[in-house]
């Protein structure tokens, strides 16, 4: 796949580097995409709402984020009711799903008190939306450049109950390719083009790597591409299994994937609300890539933990009572009901957001299943 970029800062520093270290791995050239200290998308790039590159669940309905404090009322419930919790989200955004969630929990007494905000974002520029968006919330707010040290370093997050949100956090997270060529797997690189303008993938021909999550039953054909993220791996065998460590865990992601480890190049770019090339305006593109739902599941039961689902969003939502609570805000706001109605039915829909869009539950395993997996 090849994409004459635009000239980009960040574009001619990644040719530059290329030229003089060799070619990249995808995860080296995602990660400087998104996080290059000077250039990196998420360092800078506000990205998510009406006006940025693309909108997430929390900002096509609020009824998204209130569905998802009360679960946070009710998994706290599970707990016990502790005196003290850590509520953390990873990847916040514009803070808005967050605001929208404490809003609705507040119906429920004793769970503001007990709880303690923790967001963790890289991005500068957003973190000054989160704490505006947050303000009126009355809650202090703990900001976290890394999951690893937030949820790790009980100097950084006190010990003690724990709930992690995580809206499409991992289809962020760089990722590995690997290319099957002359009967062997092989390490998928990004190069110059041929032309000298733009990049490429290319296969590394003088090395043989076999992906060691890759299960046996998938045999490759010549030309297959598989994707693993060894961020993933760290996030579960290290974040989550340590703060299962230091108290009750429980976890949510939403995030758009699918429910069986496969082959196939996913990795994307998004621009002005529409997929474009991965190679277009580096570090003013954002890039992801499809969650392999069933390997992460994986990694976090080899981590000690428990998993719900993953099932896709509307059923997730739908357990959750979306449409009673959807029908009671109409009912309320009838000035708005059509915006409303609207905004549950583009999360809902069977042949969008709906289905692709899957909820994982990752629990210790003293906890009972979490609410939404039924």
């Amino acid at each position: 796949m090849r994409d004459r970029p635009r000239h980009t800062p960040l574009a001619q520093k990644l040719k530059a580097r290329i030229l003089s270290e060799g070619p990249m791995s995808v995860a080296g050239f995602m990660s400087a995409c998104l996080t290059d200290p000077d250039h990196g998308y998420y360092r800078r790039m506000p990205a998510i709402g009406a006006g940025g590159d693309f909108v997430t669940a929390p900002e096509i309905s609020q009824v998204f984020g209130e569905l998802i404090g009360l679960w946070c009322v009710v998994v706290w419930q599970q707990m016990g009711a502790p005196r003290a919790l850590n509520l953390v989200e990873l990847g916040p955004g514009r803070g808005t799903m967050m605001r929208d969630a404490l809003r609705a929990a507040r119906v429920v007494p004793g769970f503001l008190d007990a709880v303690q905000v923790h967001l963790v974002d890289k991005n500068e520029t957003l973190r000054a939306i989160q704490r505006d968006t947050l303000s009126a919330t009355g809650l202090p707010v703990h900001f976290h450049s890394e999951a690893s040290d937030a949820l790790t370093m009980p100097a950084a997050m006190p010990e003690g109950a724990t709930i992690v949100l995580a809206n499409e956090f991992l289809d962020a997270l760089p990722i590995e390719q690997f290319e099957f060529v002359d009967g062997a797997w092989r390490d998928r690189d990004v190069v110059i083009a041929d032309d000298g303008e733009g990049f490429g993938f290319k296969p590394d021909l003088t090395t043989e790597h076999a992906p060691r999550t890759l299960p046996e039953k998938l045999v490759p054909q010549a030309g297959d591409v598989y994707e693993v993220s060894v961020h993933h791996r760290v996030l579960a065998e290290t974040c989550l299994r340590k703060r299962a460590e230091l108290g009750p865990l429980a976890a949510l992601f939403v995030d758009y994937g699918h429910t069986e480890t496969g082959f196939g190049d996913t990795l994307q770019g998004v621009a002005g609300q529409a997929h474009v090339s991965p190679f277009h305006a580096p570090g003013e593109t954002d890039l992801s890539a499809q969650v392999d739902f069933q390997n992460f599941a994986s990694q976090c039961r080899d981590a000690g933990l428990a998993v719900d689902g993953p099932q896709p969003q509307a059923g997730f939502l739908g357990q959750l009572g979306i449409v009673e609570r959807a029908s009671r805000l109409m009912s309320a706001n009838p000035d708005k009901a059509g915006a409303i109605e609207a905004g549950v039915q583009r999360l809902m829909a069977p042949v969008g957001m709906g289905s692709r869009f899957l909820a994982l539950g990752v629990r210790s395993p003293v906890l009972p299943p979490l609410p939404g997996f039924a």
